[in-house]
């Protein structure tokens, strides 16, 4: 692990990335889309026919400013989870020196995505209560690869999403500029959770894995599940029971998750972690 982790702190002092003087925040922002807008939860549905082109637009802002601030709850818990991880691991080991990079790389992000869903859009969101509660409680007992798959699971979502984001020419600029920084230095940010997964579970029994794979899953379906909410059609104006409905049924949307997610899910098998109880969670959640 320590030379995986000298690698990747090479990596970030060559290509870190500073949002602080990388983003104009006092440029003015533009009516582009906040995402592909083939990425909408509504894309492919007859409610996102019948909105009219700049109602399409402001939603796909919405639904950004929501997945990011999903993005920040995530990371606050993944922060929480590696430092009690390397907590009592020696200060000048490569490993120990690399998590302390990553969380100050969360810390960039998440203070980042605040500021882009500000520029974007008016309403502050956030993930339910019950799920900020649930949340509450996995950061506090996660641990092993239970804690390390579900950090990968959230990064493996959202870097596909964004890698298609930060090359539409259709997206807020300043939005492709986020998702860029954040797409860069993700990439390390997968290769330690891909690598603490396997060390984790060498020698692990079945049961184990069985129990660590349904949490994963588990996680993962909070995930996905919080990253647009009622609150975003609400906000809009449309009928959030109708958007809600036909969001849920959108077999397109479910097809881009489910592809983005085909590298995870053939890791996740590889390692064991792809058992049927947690397989039928990853369809409910349209990751599988």
């Amino acid at each position: 692990m320590d030379q995986t982790a000298e690698r990747l702190l090479g990596s970030a002092n060559r290509l870190s990335r500073d949002p602080e003087t990388e983003i104009d925040w006092d440029a003015p922002v533009g009516d582009g889309y906040g995402m592909s807008p083939e990425w909408s939860t509504l894309y492919g549905t007859p409610y996102w026919d019948e909105l009219t082109e700049a109602q399409q637009r402001e939603l796909t802002r919405h639904e950004a400013a929501s997945v990011a601030t999903t993005g920040i709850w995530f990371e606050l818990i993944l922060q929480q989870l590696i430092l009690r991880d390397v907590y009592d691991k020696p200060a000048r080991s490569a490993e120990f020196q690399w998590a302390l990079t990553e969380i100050a790389d969360e810390c960039r992000h998440s203070i980042m995505f605040a500021r882009a869903t500000e520029r974007l859009v008016e309403p502050a969101y956030r993930p339910p209560f019950v799920t900020r509660e649930l949340g509450r409680m996995f950061k506090a007992l996660a641990s092993g690869e239970s804690a390390y798959a579900a950090i990968l699971v959230a990064e493996e979502v959202l870097d596909v999403m964004q890698r298609d984001w930060m090359r539409d020419r259709r997206v807020e600029p300043m939005v492709r500029t986020v998702n860029h920084i954040h797409v860069v230095e993700e990439s390390r940010h997968m290769v330690f959770a891909r690598e603490e997964t396997r060390e984790r579970l060498a020698g692990a029994g079945r049961a184990r894995r069985w129990v660590s794979a349904l949490v994963i899953a588990i996680a993962a379906d909070m995930i996905v599940s919080s990253m647009v909410g009622r609150q975003v059609y609400v906000n809009l104006g449309l009928d959030a029971d109708r958007a809600v409905r036909e969001a849920r049924r959108n077999e397109h949307h479910r097809s881009l998750l489910r592809t983005s997610c085909a590298n995870l899910m053939d890791f996740l098998g590889s390692v064991g972690l792809l058992t049927p109880a947690a397989a039928r969670v990853y369809r409910r959640t349209g990751l599988l």
